[in-house]
């Protein structure tokens, strides 16, 4: 019997509350006058993937804890407009935010709320088996309780892809995941030997497939025993801001290995879709549609032949 849903996402939905400033680091100052204004939208990674994965057409899944709260009902509203299906465990807590202070070249420093979780949250453990259970693919985000489903997701025979973040390859609160999953996404940028990272991801773990991304230097893509680098590609359009680069390239990475893709070309259509991402302004949710996607990815690959 098919699946009803290609990828479930668990966890990673919030509100950030985007800040433009005129650098990074923000140099001290009683106070500041925005004049782009100070937007609060739905959207943090697990929300960006679930948007990423929709627009390119597959059947997506949802599964966190909300409050009843104004931060909610943004997105659920988020999930609604693009076709999401949302499965919401109520957070007494409230609903994850944040606040991005994002500066002119696009890079952005992330302040999250810590007091919106609880060392208890759990997902209920008859959701977790029914969703995964129904899911072709399942992809865990870092935020809380996700490390503690990891074994019912093992359970349920989908594959796991887990996204690392900024890991330094040495805090232990990301083992858990990067040992877990059988495709691990993470950003070079706190790695001295992003190679050597990888390779100990997949030694001491399940992981046949990990991508370490690099912003504009490419990536650097880990299958089958080989590590390869994977071109930048040049945005369409000038770049605003880097918020969601990782999750729409996971996205897109997904999209691909979904549809029997090699790595390689799965890899190209990540570094097509990140490269999009830096374009859409950081109040904005908007992520590459299909066509656009293999268009893209065609050209780029046309152009290393």
């Amino acid at each position: 019997m098919p699946q009803a849903t290609d990828v479930l996402v668990m966890g990673g939905a919030g509100v950030d509350t985007v800040v433009r400033v005129p650098a990074l680091p923000l140099p001290y100052a009683d106070s500041y006058m925005i004049d782009s204004g100070i937007v609060t939208r739905a959207g943090q990674t697990g929300d960006f993937v679930a948007v990423g994965l929709a627009a390119l057409g597959l059947r997506v899944h949802h599964l966190d804890l909300l409050g009843e709260d104004p931060e909610g009902e943004l997105v659920r509203a988020l999930h609604e407009r693009h076709g999401i299906a949302l499965t919401a465990i109520l957070q007494p807590a409230g609903t994850k935010r944040a606040v991005n202070l994002v500066g002119p070249d696009g890079r952005r420093l992330s302040l999250y709320d810590t007091s919106r979780s609880r060392p208890g949250d759990r997902f209920p453990e008859a959701a977790v088996r029914a969703l995964a259970g129904a899911s072709r693919h399942v992809h865990v985000t870092i935020t809380q309780p996700g490390d503690h489903a990891l074994p019912l997701l093992r359970e349920s025979g989908a594959t796991l892809s887990t996204d690392l973040h900024d890991w330094d390859g040495t805090d232990p609160y990301h083992e858990p995941y990067a040992y877990a999953a059988d495709v691990v996404f993470l950003s070079a940028a706190a790695l001295t030997d992003p190679e050597a990272t990888m390779r100990r991801i997949a030694g001491r773990g399940r992981a046949g497939t990990v991508v370490a991304t690099a912003g504009a230097e490419g990536a650097y893509l880990l299958a089958d025993g080989e590590i390869t680098r994977v071109p930048a590609v040049t945005p369409p359009a000038p770049v605003v801001d880097s918020n969601g680069a990782g999750d729409a390239f996971a996205a897109a990475f997904l999209y691909g290995r979904l549809n029997g893709e090699p790595p390689a070309r799965c890899a190209r259509y990540g570094a097509v879709a990140g490269a999009y991402a830096c374009t859409v302004p950081a109040t904005g949710t908007a992520a590459i549609g299909r066509t656009e996607l293999l268009t893209r990815a065609a050209a780029a690959e046309s152009a290393v032949r």
